[in-house]
């Protein structure tokens, strides 16, 4: 059991999720992020706090430049310890180092007593970090990591005299998604769903006959579970591109308004969230469309091409749509998701079949 630091009025900062905020939360500013709980310092990767016996773990890293030998594969990260200032200078965007790492520096120590002791640390993801995962201008948290190994390597980089440079290495694996704890609005919305799982349906419609069903039965039962899951997590990450393009689509440039004069989009991951395709929840992998362009991309009826021109594949009465996607300065699109998305369905589906 972990000895909890009670912030007034806001939470409990622990080991594990802080209560009330999901994967995918976004912070303005480090300021935030340290309010919420989530990290316990403003600058400095490593967070620590004290365990129930006094030793100081690592609860929480940053990942927002970094050092050069950094490297983030969205479920797996190889993290570069800490070092004081004075130990440290800045080339080009990247971090390098005077001299080596030490084990007994506080936030390295507290690190490696966490991997001792298989606690999981949350992941912060800033703007600066791999363009792949990173949020636009903001913070994010994207779940719980476990520390799976540690050693001592060697930087690609030597000191400035030219003698190699020893680092403080870290692996981390993000648990699975049945790990990543929903809030509790979503536990509420889950059990809820389950009890009406466990009614018969009164919600009958017509459908096509299939082989091995009734053809008066309840219309994918599952997707109703996932939309609700989708609505509850339209999280900062979509709020955040979507917030970006005023709800304008960017596929057809359509911009839909409803009575009330608010816009109203929708975001869509390129590469899926999920098996098989396992896309993150970021983002680079996230556009705003309007409903009908958000089907046409899951359907693969539209693809997009390396230069950003987008390819129809299958017709569709109505409005025209752009001969390039429409892309917002600040909202770095990654080219693999793209390209994910293209071959995905070239590889599978004629044009005229999707």
């Amino acid at each position: 059991m972990i000895t909890s630091i009670q912030y007034g009025g806001m939470g409990v900062r622990k080991i594990g999720h802080i209560d009330g905020i999901a994967p995918g939360a976004e912070f303005h500013r480090r300021r935030q992020v340290k309010s919420s709980n989530l990290h316990g310092d403003v600058q400095r990767g490593i967070s620590s706090l004290k365990d129930e016996d006094g030793s100081t773990v690592a609860d929480a890293i940053v990942l927002h430049g970094g050092y050069e030998d950094d490297a983030d594969y969205w479920d797996i990260i190889r993290y570069t310890g800490a070092s004081p200032d004075k130990e440290k200078y800045e080339v080009d965007g990247a971090t390098k180092l005077l001299c080596s790492q030490s084990w007994e520096y506080s936030n390295n120590a507290a690190l490696k007593l966490s991997y001792d002791r298989k606690y999981p640390v949350r992941v912060i993801r800033g703007a600066k970090g791999n363009a792949r995962y990173s949020p636009i201008d903001c913070y994010r948290y994207d779940g719980l990591y476990e520390i799976t190994a540690i050693r001592t390597a060697v930087s690609k980089s030597p000191a400035p005299d030219g003698t190699p440079i020893e680092i403080c290495q870290f692996d981390l694996k993000r648990l699975p998604d049945d790990r990543q704890d929903p809030t509790m609005v979503e536990h509420q919305i889950f059990d809820l769903l389950g009890q009406q799982e466990e009614r018969p349906s009164e919600v009958l419609v017509e459908s096509e006959e299939v082989e091995g069903q009734s053809s008066k039965e309840e219309k994918f039962p599952e997707m109703r579970s996932i939309r609700v899951q989708r609505l509850v997590r339209d999280s900062g990450v979509i709020r955040n591109v979507k917030r970006l393009y005023g709800g304008v689509c960017q596929i057809c440039d359509l911009r839909i308004l409803g009575p009330d004069g608010k816009p109203y989009s929708e975001g869509a991951h390129i590469r899926p969230l999920g098996a098989p395709h396992k896309g993150p929840d970021v983002e680079p992998n996230v556009l705003c469309l309007c409903p009908n362009c958000h089907v046409r991309l899951d359907i693969g009826a539209i693809v997009i091409d390396e230069d950003w021109s987008i390819i129809v594949r299958a017709g569709a009465l109505g409005r025209d749509i752009l001969p390039k996607l429409k892309r917002h300065r600040k909202h770095k699109v990654h080219p693999d998701y793209i390209r994910y998305h293209r071959e995905w369905w070239l590889s599978r589906t004629a044009p005229g079949e999707a």
